[in-house]
């Protein structure tokens, strides 16, 4: 319960995320308790330029036009926006309230900032520039028009091995990239997974580098963030790590694309990290007897829980399955996958909505007693 209770109590206002040091961790975050902030909707900060002002500086709001709220988070919401002089194009943009931020989650944002600087990459999400004003930060990047990878894929009337093999090829060859500039993304997930829209599945980016970080030497990242179901075992045991703990991650993800489910799921938190940490999953044949014996082999390659023994991007994009022919893979029929996916898309959402509707019930109550605490 802590993921529904941290972000609903962030969300309004009671706790903040902070890095290091931690009360409680949810699914993606640490948070610390923190007097309650009023909610500002961002609004304008400057007046567009015209013909007969031409000397206005150059804000965020001379520049763009604002459109419609994309999402919400504790700290930022996202909209839609489009450039006043080319109105074709939208773009995303983060609007991070400043006074919202405590110097750790300050520091956190231009850390984020600066490695999504630093990577021009076709499968990741592209920042273009950024907005330092009085109040808010504005982050502008891609706007991912078709959504989630996984929402897409159930859609599909037909799913095979290699459209499998092909997204993990795409994963494989944009971290390698990151690797090879030494920055680790620690926070791989299908919801990360963004397509520029709904025509092509190619135009698949990573996205969401806010627990980037760079890693110039091996094992030099202690943090332990991430997502439970996702993270790697080196994480969770609290020692060094480095890079290759995306590998574990996308381990997790290929496993879903090509089984529908995740390898590790227990009722609590505790009994998960235990599989987690032990390596402990595996094959169920009824879900299994359609998939290759190179997917399944490279899967074990990526979920090894020794992260010294465990593939690298660069030898993930050399291993047999990645390179098989076309042909072989596309016969590989993964229709009871999608079926599986479907339904573990569907728990999730449902999952989501229910708990966002029981801590809004139980919110108030809870807030005022936290509240009254910190008075």
């Amino acid at each position: 319960q802590a993921n529904q209770i941290g972000c609903a109590l962030a969300k309004m206002g009671y706790v903040e995320r902070v890095t290091g040091e931690h009360d409680f961790v949810d699914d993606n975050y640490f948070f610390r308790f923190c007097r309650r902030k009023e909610t500002i909707e961002p609004q304008a900060e400057s007046t567009p330029a015209t013909k007969e002002n031409r000397d206005v500086p150059r804000t965020f709001d001379t520049v763009y036009k604002r459109g419609d709220k994309l999402g919400e988070g504790a700290f930022s919401v996202v909209i839609e926006a489009k450039k006043r002089t080319a109105p074709t194009q939208s773009f995303a943009i983060k609007v991070v309230t400043k006074s919202r931020l405590s110097v750790e989650d300050e520091q956190a944002l231009k850390d984020e900032i600066g490695v999504l600087r630093e990577l021009d990459h076709d499968h990741i999400i592209r920042l273009f520039e950024v907005f330092d004003e009085p109040k808010h930060y504005y982050l502008v990047t891609e706007h991912m028009k078709g959504g989630e990878l996984f929402d897409r894929i159930v859609q599909k009337a037909y799913y095979n091995e290699k459209e499998a093999r092909d997204v993990c090829k795409i994963l494989f060859q944009s971290l390698d990239y990151c690797h090879k500039k030494n920055i680790a993304h620690r926070d791989l997930k299908p919801e990360n997974l963004l397509l520029m829209s709904n025509e092509n599945d190619r135009q698949l980016k990573i996205a969401d580098f806010g627990f980037a970080k760079k890693a110039p030497v091996p094992k030099c990242l202690t943090t332990q963030c991430g997502t439970p179901g996702y993270v790697a075992p080196e994480v969770l045991e609290g020692v060094k790590y480095g890079t290759q703990a995306d590998m574990w991650s996308l381990g997790v993800i290929t496993y879903i694309l090509l089984g529908g489910y995740p390898p590790f799921m227990e009722d609590t938190q505790r009994a998960l990290f235990r599989m987690i940490k032990r390596g402990d999953y595996q094959f169920h044949p009824q879900y299994w007897q359609n998939v290759s014996r190179g997917a399944k082999g490279l899967i074990k390659k990526l979920l090894t829980v020794n992260p010294d023994e465990r593939i690298s991007a660069s030898q993930a994009l050399n291993d047999d399955w990645i390179l098989e022919d076309d042909e072989n893979l596309a016969n590989l029929d993964l229709k009871s996958t999608a079926t599986e996916l479907q339904k573990f898309q569907l728990k999730k959402k449902f999952k989501g909505a229910v708990n966002a509707l029981i801590m809004m019930n139980k919110m108030e109550s809870l807030g005022a007693e936290f509240h009254k605490d910190l008075n």
